[in-house]
């Protein structure tokens, strides 16, 4: 896909998926066989329900099928979520992923697999979970640092909730 026509399809669709309340993560459109796929990736701080992204999937055919922005040929439009295990790429996502578990490329220092505590302007708080049953320990991680991060698959994590009840039953 051409810049000219990502974004001309971003200025086209953005303010659509904005006022359903979700933001435009990612607009792709790729061949398969002779058919085109529009793929468009929403979210929000809450995260993007089934109910939500049907929604604005409905929004953006209407608006698609009055505008010639995908030309003449067919294509089919696709409507999700960013997935599991997304790529952190802006402010907003590191915010969005907080208490989740992130593997991070270091620009200097290889590679970290901590959780985010916190997220302000200028980087994150983190818990690095210990090694060989040593107890987990916080760190400072600078915007400026990180070349790359992303969210992990946790299967064995208990929720906060969870962990609170658990808790509670214990002191009761």
């Amino acid at each position: 896909m051409s810049t000219t026509q990502s974004e001309r399809l971003r200025e086209l669709l953005e303010p659509l998926v904005r006022s359903q309340g979700l933001d435009l993560e990612e607009i792709a459109v790729d061949s398969v066989g002779r058919k085109r796929v529009l793929r468009v990736v929403v979210d929000s701080d809450e995260g993007a329900d089934l109910d939500a992204v049907a929604d604005v999937s409905r929004a953006l055919s209407a608006k698609l099928d009055e505008t010639d922005a995908m030309g003449q040929a067919e294509y089919t439009l696709e409507v999700g979520t960013p997935g599991a295990e997304r790529a952190l790429t802006e402010h907003r996502h590191y915010r969005r992923a907080v208490d989740r578990l992130v593997k991070f490329a270091l620009r200097e220092d290889g590679e970290l697999i901590a959780r985010i505590l916190t997220v302000d302007d200028d980087g994150l708080d983190l818990e690095v979970p210990g090694v060989k049953g040593r107890k987990a320990t916080t760190r400072r991680l600078a915007f400026a640092e990180i070349d790359r991060a992303r969210v992990q698959v946790e299967f064995n994590r208990k929720d906060k909730k969870d962990q609170k009840d658990m808790t509670e039953e214990e002191e009761a």
